[in-house]
């Protein structure tokens, strides 16, 4: 037997409330009953099954029209139905312009009351149809933007599906170049917080001097350089997302300030004594094994649990090869649109070719491969992309001991270890020659392999190379 739709009750009187909960109660509804305003959100945060609100307009702590703007925020669905002394029906009349649903004027009518209730929630029931099947359309036009059909990116979407309509923290990990920005846009372009802004950090490049400074902003005044009041990019993802990208990379000094304002969701200018309260959802990208990271020193644990509320990996190119023809002709028809050209399609020879490569740059190395061969083509008049095209485009197979990179344990295949093994000699080896190019200077070391200082030491570290 289901259970009965509440509704829910909230009025100063005792009276009152006890009359509407009785009319409520005989209508085959079950009442929940609140005493003031803030009573009333709580019950509504709560309660995941109220059908409906009945609202007084004066009430202790919260008074009804703030009440009204919560549940149009936050729970657009359901009907609120004002609850006014004769003298307050032209504030009720306000308040309907604002979104309730319909007034009734005390004391209340049984007729009218029920009557009123049958029909909003009818109107609920429409708009949660309406609501789902917008949210199905739209997950349609978002997923457009990630081109493929094989079957581990069907995984993909299946598990975005699940995570759009809530609020968890998602960390995405994948290789470098296989769309771990798409993707994060798409979750947060399919979530309630579309409307709010997307802010992507590349938390790699936060240099550590001014890392305060760009996260959480600054008074004007505080340092040399600081003009004018600035929002960090937290602030700046106020009511929206976050996308913190390359993650992994980041020095252990910010994690724990960056851990402290996902916790609290609360941050503090440099140069301010105040908190500024928050309210957005972080989504966070890493090619690194940040579980070995944490195993290792160079990644908090307790930042890591909270990043990876809900983590979604995102295959290679390599695991997803029945991909590459939809992909390769994609970027084939993109670039010549874009660029004037006549239309081409790729051989069968040219795409056996593109299948049969270990992509080691993913889908960022496919698209500039692609369009390497239509600029080789641009001076001929010919209509199909051919090997010829495609040889000067595609780099040596030595890009097999590169870009394995990490893969989630439920991933792993044999015969990866040689693999593995090679790139760790090679990266070994490229740390090496910097370093003793640079005298042993790691801030020169670090600027010859383009990373920064604090990246250095870890590797230094990782790898087994004295400093």
């Amino acid at each position: 037997m289901s259970e009965k739709l509440k509704i829910l009750v909230s009025d100063d009187e005792k009276m009152m409330r006890t009359l509407l909960s009785h009319s409520v109660d005989k209508l085959g509804f079950a009442a929940i009953t609140v005493s003031d305003g803030q009573e009333c959100i709580d019950a509504l945060c709560e309660h995941t099954d109220i059908g409906a609100v009945l609202l007084d307009f004066e009430m202790p702590k919260k008074n009804g029209l703030e009440v009204l703007n919560f549940v149009k925020k936050n729970y657009s669905t359901i009907p609120v139905i004002m609850v006014t002394a004769m003298e307050d029906v032209q504030t009720a009349v306000q308040a309907i312009k604002i979104g309730a649903y319909d007034y009734l004027v005390k004391p209340v009518d049984p007729n009218r009351l029920e009557t009123t209730l049958q029909n909003a929630l009818k109107l609920r029931k429409l708009k949660q149809q309406v609501g789902t099947l917008e949210f199905k359309l739209r997950k349609n036009e978002l997923f457009t933007d990630i081109i493929g059909e094989s079957k581990r990116l069907k995984e993909v979407f299946e598990l975005i599906d699940q995570v759009l309509a809530t609020d968890v923290n998602v960390l995405i990990i994948g290789e470098s170049g296989t769309g771990k920005e798409l993707l994060a846009r798409v979750i947060h372009e399919g979530s309630r917080r579309a409307e709010g802004p997307f802010v992507a950090v590349n938390c790699a490049a936060i240099n550590l001097e001014i890392a305060d400074s760009l996260l959480f902003g600054h008074k004007k005044g505080a340092f040399t350089g600081a003009t004018e009041d600035r929002g960090g990019y937290f602030e700046q993802a106020d009511t929206g997302t976050v996308f913190m990208d390359e993650i992994g990379d980041m020095p252990l000094d910010i994690q724990a300030k960056v851990l402290r304002v996902l916790e609290e969701r609360a941050v503090r200018r440099v140069g301010e004594r105040k908190e500024r309260m928050l309210d957005f959802r972080v989504i966070a990208a890493t090619n690194n094994d940040l579980a070995l990271a944490v195993q290792e020193g160079t990644f908090r644990t307790d930042l890591y649990f909270r990043l990876e509320e809900y983590p979604v990996y995102l295959p290679p190119l390599r695991e997803r090869k029945e991909d590459i023809p939809i992909l390769a002709q994609h970027f084939m028809d993109e670039f010549c649109h874009n660029n004037q050209l006549e239309q081409k399609t790729i051989s069968d020879s040219a795409m056996t070719k593109l299948m049969a490569h270990s992509w080691p740059g993913n889908i960022r190395e496919l698209r500039n491969v692609i369009r390497r061969a239509a600029i080789r083509s641009r001076s001929s008049e010919i209509e199909e992309i051919t090997i010829s095209e495609l040889d000067a485009g595609i780099r040596p197979e030595e890009a097999k001991t590169v870009g394995r990179g990490f893969r989630p344990a439920e991933h792993n295949e044999p015969g990866l270890t040689d693999d593995i093994l090679s790139l760790y000699i090679i990266e070994r080896e490229a740390i090496q020659k910097a370093y003793k190019s640079a005298n042993h200077n790691t801030a020169e070391a670090a600027k010859i392999l383009g990373i920064s200082r604090a990246t250095l030491y870890r590797k230094l570290k990782k790898l087994g190379i004295e400093e």
